[in-house]
């Protein structure tokens, strides 16, 4: 199994990831009914998003911790939805890659998951 080595890396994650995600039992809902996302928009900012997180390239505009407090006024976002939403990131990553950049995906996606709990628990 080799490492994530550029976007076309992140973009297959990333789109694997999601095929997941939108199937869930326990997180689709967010996606697809909640934030009714339009993965044509979305997925090409989540390609940006982690391409700034691995590789430093910067190219994400957005805020995550805003989206994720805006979903969170419209559904509750709870502690088993996170971990669910690692699972599946940590599932999908090392189902396809393995190395140094991966093992940063892993641990930054823990980061950002506990950063973002933390910010809707002091709503």
């Amino acid at each position: 199994m080799d490492d994530i080595h550029d976007r076309k890396d992140i973009e297959f994650l990333v789109n694997k990831f999601y095929d997941k995600v939108k199937q869930d039992e326990l997180i689709g809902f967010f996606f697809v009914e909640v934030a009714s996302l339009d993965f044509d928009v979305h997925l090409p900012a989540m390609y940006d998003f982690w391409e700034n997180i691995i590789f430093k390239k910067g190219s994400y505009k957005g805020n995550p911790i805003l989206s994720h407090i805006t979903l969170h006024n419209k559904k509750e976002i709870q502690s088993f939805h996170f971990k669910r939403w690692l699972a599946l990131w940590e599932e999908t990553l090392t189902q396809y890659f393995s190395g140094e950049n991966a093992n940063e995906a892993l641990q930054r996606a823990k980061q950002i998951a506990t950063l973002i709990q933390l910010k809707l628990t002091q709503l």
